[in-house]
């Protein structure tokens, strides 16, 4: 009987595959890694023990060491959960990421073609969006959101490539003229 060949198993070189995310060499990922000193940044700015968030997400302080270090992946949920308890967004974990890191994701690693592109998105899902709807909801006094509202208003209409021509003008031509 012949065995049946696991991820985790050397391949026809000798050296060691990737295996759930982890280097060639058996090292942590650079992403999880980098996932993992954010969550040590984030807590330690917080004034908050590794015990403290343990109990926070019902883990022991070992595991969030794990998670510190990189040793451990964190999974969506956790991910998820470690956003909530330490007061930040989810695309905190990766702020900051350095090129060389980005480079060590298990895409790139095991050389899977790049993600096929998807279709635009819609633009209010678009983070800039909400961004930009939270502000202006902060904004207290209501005749300035509304000024602020027709001032964005005016802009678009005035940056918008017009789909008409003007005899003797090209779209090109209008456009300039109307951005004077």
């Amino acid at each position: 009987m012949t065995a049946i060949k696991q991820p985790d198993d050397d391949d026809e070189t000798g050296a060691r595959r990737s295996s759930r995310g982890r280097t060639p060499s058996g090292r942590p990922n650079p992403v999880d890694v980098h996932v993992g000193n954010r969550v040590r940044l984030r807590r330690t700015l917080l004034g908050m023990s590794q015990e403290r968030l343990g109990e926070a997400l019902g883990l022991t302080f070992q595991q969030v060491q794990k998670y510190e270090r990189g040793a451990n992946r964190i999974g969506a949920s956790r991910l998820w959960d470690l956003s909530r308890v330490l007061d930040v967004s989810m695309s905190y974990f990766f702020d900051e990421m350095d090129d060389d890191t980005i480079r060590h994701s298990p895409m790139i690693i095991a050389q899977v073609p790049s993600e096929p592109a998807l279709p635009e998105a819609d633009p209010m899902t678009r983070r800039e969006t909400l961004e930009l709807v939270r502000a202006y909801y902060r904004i207290g006094d209501s005749s300035v959101r509304k000024r602020i509202f027709e001032l964005t208003k005016s802009l678009s209409v005035a940056t918008a490539r017009p789909t008409f021509s003007v005899e003797g003008q090209d779209n090109e031509d209008v456009s300039e003229a109307a951005a004077e």
